[in-house]
């Protein structure tokens, strides 16, 4: 094969690399905004480029050939370097205007992110804000976001993280649905009430037993993945759920329970890739978020 005759579009290589890390052509969609005709057509079209056959495809199922399994390596280091180059660039450039994207957990976004975010507006209002809500953790080293919040410390090499406060959760539920079940005077009490699951049930159980909480999988009838559909749902008065002061102090028609019991804590991360923070742009908005949060927490 003459490899120096060889030339294919970057965009190609994406689509392959994203097949392979998601599973199928659907997935990897997903991942990179695109639709699935369009990914399946990058990938073919590399598949000619290089005139091999990289997916072994049985019905709708793929399964990576051995010759695509002999390039992915090479392949990844292209992304990484790719990666890199895009990181460099965007840290020289000393301009306040541009993207930024910040990504958190769904509630965060939704309730805590908009007050800093005007803050933001106020100082560059040349800044672009993109909020990625997700409750996965994104890669900042790939670019799907500039600034994180995270609840765990990062441990990705190349990053920069500061705990910028740690937050404090009580249980919360409706008023009303109070009124109609009662109201707990210590944990135990709580195995009489309905829970509203946040993502997984086994998850939460994991969670809550430890912390002196006597639930079963029978105290969660409803729940969602999404942390606004989830708490939703609580304030609508379909049960009770541990959630960050901060959004429970915000929201009309729910209370704390249990006021003197020792809050649920946690901390708050924010972290960003070393040449990443370089860029004006991005110290600035990393800076006034560790700002807000810190000052958050001292009220």
């Amino acid at each position: 094969m003459n490899w120096q005759a060889i030339s294919f579009d970057w965009n190609q290589v994406r689509a392959f690399l994203a097949t392979v890390e998601e599973g199928s052509f659907s997935a990897a969609a997903r991942a990179l905004g695109q639709t699935q005709p369009t990914v399946g057509r990058q990938v073919a079209a590399l598949e000619e480029a290089l005139g091999v056959i990289l997916f072994e495809r049985v019905g709708k199922s793929l399964t990576l050939s051995g010759t695509g399994a002999e390039l992915l390596d090479h392949v990844r280091d292209m992304a990484n370097v790719a990666s890199r180059i895009s990181l460099v660039a965007s840290g020289q450039s000393q301009n306040i205007e541009g993207l930024v994207r910040i990504t958190a957990a769904d509630v965060m976004s939704a309730y805590l992110l908009p007050p800093v975010l005007e803050k933001i507006r106020a100082v560059a209002p040349r800044l672009k804000i993109d909020v990625v809500a997700s409750n996965e953790i994104r890669d900042i080293q790939r670019r799907e976001a500039d600034i994180a919040i995270r609840h765990v410390r990062p441990t990705q090499p190349d990053l920069i993280a500061k705990l910028v406060t740690e937050a404090t959760a009580h249980f919360y539920g409706a008023s009303a649905y109070l009124d109609r079940v009662g109201r707990p005077t210590d944990l135990a009490g709580l195995a009489a009430l309905d829970f509203v699951s946040l993502g997984s049930v086994d998850q939460m159980i994991g969670y809550l037993e430890p912390a002196g909480v006597p639930v079963r999988p029978e105290n969660f009838r409803i729940g969602s993945a999404n942390g606004i559909v989830a708490w939703e749902m609580v304030r609508q008065g379909f049960g009770i759920v541990p959630m960050m002061d901060e959004v429970g102090a915000m929201t009309p028609g729910v209370e704390q329970m249990l006021p003197d019991m020792e809050p649920f804590k946690f901390p708050v991360w924010l972290a960003t890739h070393s040449e990443l923070h370089t860029a004006r742009r991005i110290r600035l908005v990393f800076d006034l978020l560790a700002e807000h949060f810190g000052r958050s927490a001292q009220k």
